[in-house]
């Protein structure tokens, strides 16, 4: 069985993604909440670890303890609205939770997945964050999700051939930071994730999907 990390997973759309995974992988949920990440795992019968993306001496921590992540699914996020020419620690708190963080994640689970000669890196990244949507997003984090995606792109590069690495659009979901008036569920919106999750060996690496279909940067 392989084992899958889920980042953010305690509610919303990555907590749709540890529910679909755990039907056949070990499924970890990693949450800057730990009580609130236990309560989520409870309830998935999964585990979890204390994953704070804003403290790096948190992940090794976490992944000593998982023991080798398969399935490193980029979930967490964060939407701060504020102007980017103001208070500068948004933009920077931003640019750790959806970004960097998630580039040293790679670098420390591609030993794992390159030996176990198989990996699947799925980034949950927005339409928000695409150059042919106008990088909607508000304060930094469309150009977050934006850098997220140049990441996914060019990482195939560097990245051993049996690891894939794609980013996800989960469209507009009702979920705290989607808001009620959201048209699709958290499992909708979890699909895609899931569907890359599980690529088969001659999948796609490198991509930007939603709805299980290319769409553009």
């Amino acid at each position: 069985m392989k084992t899958a990390l889920v980042t953010g997973a305690n509610r919303g759309i990555g907590y749709a993604i540890a529910k679909g995974l755990c039907t056949d992988h070990r499924v970890f949920i990693g949450a800057r909440d730990a009580s609130a990440g236990r309560a989520a795992a409870d309830t998935l019968g999964c585990e979890s670890v204390y994953l704070d993306l804003e403290l790096s001496e948190s992940y090794t921590t976490a992944l000593a303890q998982i023991g080798g992540v398969d399935v490193l699914v980029n979930n967490a996020g964060i939407l701060l609205d504020t102007s980017l020419m103001e208070e500068p620690a948004p933009f920077h708190r931003t640019l750790q939770v959806m970004f960097l963080s998630v580039y040293e994640l790679i670098r420390l689970c591609q030993d794992h997945m390159h030996s176990r000669g198989y990996g699947r890196i799925v980034n949950v990244s927005s339409g928000w964050g695409a150059f042919s949507d106008g990088l909607a997003g508000p304060g930094a984090y469309g150009v977050a999700k934006a850098a997220l995606n140049a990441l996914t792109h060019v990482l195939p590069r560097d990245l051993p051939n049996c690891i894939k690495i794609n980013a996800m659009c989960p469209g507009w979901v009702h979920t705290r930071m989607g808001g009620p008036a959201a048209p699709r569920t958290p499992e909708e919106g979890a699909d895609t994730a899931l569907w890359l999750a599980r690529l088969p060996s001659d999948g796609p690496s490198g991509g930007f999907f939603r709805d299980r279909k290319p769409i553009s940067w």
